[in-house]
């Protein structure tokens, strides 16, 4: 009885070890197809990924890398194929396998099924901030305005430092003609991400806000038009007319030597003080509880000149050597971003 105990101790032992070295096996043909991956090389990746699949079908990291890279390849039917295969394990890699699945879907031209896929995910799995992004996106590509930006809503809930939602946000109002909001969501962005290829159309995004509907008559000297918004009686309406004060504002006398950088930094802090007096005390919407706080209180502080200089850097030499020039400055945003 001792002895048959004894074997089967050491068959218990035995799988264990053989199982070890298949994962350790599985693992390192992964990380293989990876480097394959990283380099541009697909179908090395990929045949690092069928030998991994060899040791284990269902391995959920396998069949991951594996759909990741049909992903890059386009070959998006066979993205869905290894995407369900983690899925249907219900272990590991479930948001990448739901972040694959559903963009392969909608570059099929399936944008509606994946719009039914990320709401599963986020009914089954919790709201993830990229979950609701990837679904807002959707939705946004659809002309689904409002969807598309309670769902970025949601998702800032979990991440506030995302910029990819608050770069969405920011273009959901600007196509809706709403200037405040456009302007609360792109500083926000290029705060998070100052200088890449978004950042030029973020920085377009708040020039053409700032412009406030405001245009000088050549016909008559002295005569500045202000087109107001229909929709003044809004939340924003009050800061709606003082954007277009403050663009009419670089029409006067003493602001016509002043220079475009001046200008800027002049309008970023006139609109921070504005929107903190304006400042809805209680509100919990992101506009005034996260975007007006954190602006107003910059606005109070020693360092919007700091902010203005690091959310311009983007093809602005002036810009780029102010802050190589000011490092201590920027030491001090840093130390003062830390405190609040």
């Amino acid at each position: 009885m001792k002895t048959k105990q004894l074997g089967c101790a050491l068959l218990l032992v035995f799988l264990s070890f053989a199982s070890t070295i298949a994962q350790t096996n599985l693992e390192k043909l992964v990380r293989e197809g990876v480097a394959y991956h990283d380099a541009g090389d697909y179908d090395e990746a990929i045949k690092m990924y069928k030998q991994a699949l060899k040791l284990d079908s269902k391995s959920s990291l396998a069949n991951y890398e594996m759909s990741l890279t049909y992903f890059s390849k386009g070959e998006y039917k066979k993205v869905i194929k290894y995407a369900d295969a983690v899925l249907k394990q219900n272990t590991d890699y479930l948001l990448q396998a739901y972040m694959t699945k559903g963009s392969a879907l909608d570059l099929l031209g399936k944008t509606k099924e994946s719009i039914k896929l990320f709401k599963t995910a986020i009914n089954n799995h919790g709201g993830h901030y990229l979950l609701h992004y990837n679904l807002a996106l959707n939705y946004y590509k659809l002309g689904e305005y409002q969807e598309a930006e309670e769902n970025i809503l949601k998702g800032l809930e979990d991440n506030k430092n995302h910029p990819s939602s608050h770069f969405m946000l920011a273009t959901i109002h600007n196509q809706k003609g709403n200037a405040v909001q456009t302007l609360l969501a792109s500083y926000f962005f290029l705060f998070l991400e100052p200088n890449t290829q978004r950042s030029r159309d973020a920085l377009q995004m708040l020039e053409e806000n700032f412009a406030g509907n405001v245009s000088k008559d050549e016909n008559k000297e002295n005569t500045i038009n202000v087109l107001l918004s229909a929709d003044n009686d809004s939340q924003f309406g009050a800061a709606e007319l003082m954007i277009s004060m403050l663009a009419a504002s670089k029409y006067i006398e003493e602001n016509t030597d002043k220079s475009e950088v001046n200008l800027f930094e002049e309008k970023t802090e006139s609109f921070f003080n504005i929107m903190g007096e304006l400042n809805k005390e209680g509100s919990k919407e992101i506009w005034w509880d996260f975007y007006t706080t954190f602006y107003y209180d910059l606005a109070q502080s020693e360092h919007l000149e700091s902010f203005c200089k690091y959310i311009t850097q983007h093809n602005n030499e002036n810009a780029q050597q102010w802050l190589e020039d000011n490092e201590a400055k920027l030491i001090a945003f840093e130390k003062w971003l830390a405190k609040n």
